[in-house]
């Protein structure tokens, strides 16, 4: 159990880490840094332009924003879409919304829409994904978890599908090796406009599910159990999944899809923070944006040509998560 002080220090803790991994990682790159003078343009954002006034400022920290932010993201939906499916392997994609959002993409990609048309596209059809799944179990005449979990599968499986298709109609010289490295994910592209409409909607998405996380908690339980405690629990769980289909959307509209996070991260935070979810989200969120931090920094360091994050989170979570599905077995196989 932990003390009454042990959460504020955690909390403390990994905003500590991830501030530190956000500055270190700013000295990395093709055109690597010293600390002091990426800490003196950090302090001095009016100083004269020059070359690590550029890198700085121009290069490197909006797109170390927008790791950090995607990974939060990320980690912050995967915890609580695991706690409202009451389901540990849940995660992000399961509710269709990343499937909907990569098919809007690669649509835009194929069409030759401006990046802002592309992250439109991206974003409503991600929205348009979740949708969906709500008409699906509305003809079906039961909102359960699970009738709500086999929708999102159906849907992602159908816009899988459809990507898979704008893949075969595009042309194989440029537009499809532009559609198969979005889909892979990178922070290559980022900017401070694209850092700006990631960070609105994760505010604002973060901001409610940080308020209704004692409600996540609620969620958890089985729907009579829940409703018994005076919760209304379909609205408060289609809130829920708005919130966490707002950030998923946000993140693949401007870094391509990227998996494992929403998986992995969740378990990492629950062995840290246990499974309250008032100290859970918090926790999810900043060992989210640290993890991308870490991954991002690897993708633009370890060759010359930058490495698609999906591949890297691919190659670490899924290890990761082995040793953590060992480790539970194990202990949940001594007497």
């Amino acid at each position: 159990m932990l003390s009454r002080n042990q959460p504020l220090a955690l909390q403390s803790g990994l905003v500590l880490l991830t501030l530190s991994l956000a500055v270190i990682s700013l000295c990395f790159g093709q055109y690597p840094l010293p600390l002091g003078t990426v800490l003196w343009q950090l302090f001095h954002p009016g100083a004269p332009a020059d070359i690590a006034q550029q890198i700085v400022w121009s290069v490197r920290l909006p797109r170390l924003l927008m790791a950090l932010l995607a990974g939060g993201a990320l980690g912050l939906s995967g915890a609580t879409l695991q706690g409202v499916f009451q389901n540990p392997l849940v995660d992000p994609h399961i509710i269709g919304v990343t499937s909907g959002s990569a098919f809007g993409g690669t649509l835009a990609i194929l069409c030759g829409f401006s990046a802002p048309l592309m992250m439109g596209s991206t974003f409503f059809f991600g929205l348009l994904a979740l949708y969906l799944v709500y008409l699906i179990a509305a003809f079906g005449r039961q909102e359960s978890t699970l009738i709500l979990i086999l929708a999102g599968i159906i849907l992602s499986g159908f816009f899988a599908a459809l990507v898979s298709l704008m893949q075969y109609l595009a042309d194989t010289e440029e537009t499809l090796p532009n559609i198969v490295f979005w889909l892979l994910g990178s922070f290559a592209t980022a900017n401070w406009q694209k850092t700006l409409m990631l960070a609105l909607p994760v505010g604002i998405g973060a901001s409610i599910l940080f308020m209704l996380r004692w409600r996540i908690n609620l969620l958890s339980l089985d729907d009579k159990d829940a409703s018994a405690l005076g919760i209304n629990v379909t609205p408060l769980r289609r809130g829920v999944l708005v919130c966490c289909a707002l950030l998923v959307a946000a993140q693949v509209a401007v870094s391509g899809s990227i998996a494992w996070v929403g998986l992995v991260i969740p378990h990492l935070a629950r062995l840290l923070s246990g499974a309250d979810h008032r100290r859970l989200l918090p926790t999810a969120f900043w060992l989210g944006g640290s993890f991308m931090i870490v991954v991002d920094d690897a993708a633009r360091t370890l060759t010359a040509a930058e490495i698609p994050i999906g591949i890297i989170t691919a190659l670490i979570g899924a290890p990761l998560f082995t040793l953590l599905l060992v480790r539970n077995a194990r202990k949940g196989a001594r007497p």
